[in-house]
């Protein structure tokens, strides 16, 4: 049985208070009337000023659950699409073409339509993202059945600020020094003359690419429409794509919704909170990689559907 808090109470006793205040009224206009014309009108006028406030909250609320009921048949009808579909896989894929890349987050524009369902990271975290030995690196705990996120030798992609195309590699380099002169370290220094003081970190190298382009690219598109965005409904379109035939061999159709309606109570981003009712959802084989909401495991799912494509070498 669910309990009542202090607050709880106290609303219901006025909610209560409220119709037996509106009661009385009516029976004190029956009783005081003389004739039943009168005793009519003045029942009337006292039902008018007990109900009439409450008419435009019982309106919008009627409108909310009108409005829900439409997003909720729109939502799992768009989901009967939803799903991946792999018409190909490749063997020994060294390195990949991102034709689009991802540079904004979407917490709350209802009608900007840059997919904020395949939104995986941006910037260089994104192509990071695609490069081998990046997810090993943080000692990610593996969970059985998670994707492997191997990651790609490279991947190559047009940066937007120059638009020139650009090869993209990393691995772990030093970048700097410990204080030799800091008390733990000289402390390390003493107990193993050998300490190894450098600072190492999974460091991005870009440099201008030749030659032709990677056969395989991997692009995105926004599919939502303006009246889905109406009701906080976004759509995705993940591909891989075969660019010396200009054929797509994978794709990924996503859908999901913002069931609050795009509120910001509370701080709330309408887009983070859509991620916990989306189809596919973000579930891994049913296990989380990243406890917590549905957007924290949103980032790697761009990699995890491509390598079902394009095998990596290992």
């Amino acid at each position: 049985m669910l309990k009542l808090t202090g607050f709880d109470v106290l609303f219901a006793a006025a909610g209560n208070l409220y119709w037996l205040l509106m009661l009385a009224a009516m029976v004190l206009a029956l009783v005081k009337g003389k004739t039943w014309s009168r005793k009519i009108g003045l029942a009337a006028l006292a039902l008018s000023v007990f109900v009439g406030p409450l008419v435009p909250a019982m309106q919008r609320e009627s409108e909310q659950r009108e409005r829900l009921a439409k997003a909720q048949a729109m939502f799992a009808d768009r989901c009967k699409t939803a799903g991946e579909k792999i018409h190909k896989t490749v063997e020994s894929v060294e390195g990949i073409y991102l034709m689009k890349l991802r540079t904004t987050t979407n917490f709350s524009e209802q009608f900007k339509l840059d997919d904020p369902y395949g939104h995986d990271s941006t910037d260089e975290e994104y192509i990071l993202n695609f490069l081998r030995g990046y997810y090993h690196q943080r000692n990610e705990p593996v969970i059985a059945g998670s994707p492997p996120r191997m990651g790609y030798a490279y991947v190559e992609a047009i940066d937007p600020k120059d638009d020139l195309r650009y090869r993209y590699t990393a691995g772990m380099k030093v970048v700097g020094q410990m204080d030799k002169d800091a008390p733990n370290v000289q402390l390390e220094l003493k107990r193993n003359p050998s300490y190894d003081i450098n600072i190492r970190a999974f460091v991005l190298d870009k440099t201008p690419a030749t030659g032709p382009t990677p056969r395989y690219g991997v692009t995105y598109d926004d599919i939502s429409t303006s009246e889905e965005r109406e009701y906080w409904i976004a759509g995705s379109n993940l591909k891989v794509v075969d660019r010396q035939t200009n054929e797509v061999i994978a794709e990924r159709i996503g859908y999901m919704v913002d069931w609050a309606q795009g509120s910001r109570a509370g701080g709330r981003s309408p887009w983070l909170f859509a991620a916990e009712n989306a189809c596919p959802d973000f579930n891994r084989n049913n296990l989380r990689r990243v406890p917590g909401p549905g957007f924290s495991a949103q980032a790697g799912q761009t990699l995890d559907f491509v390598e079902k494509v394009l095998k990596t070498t290992k």
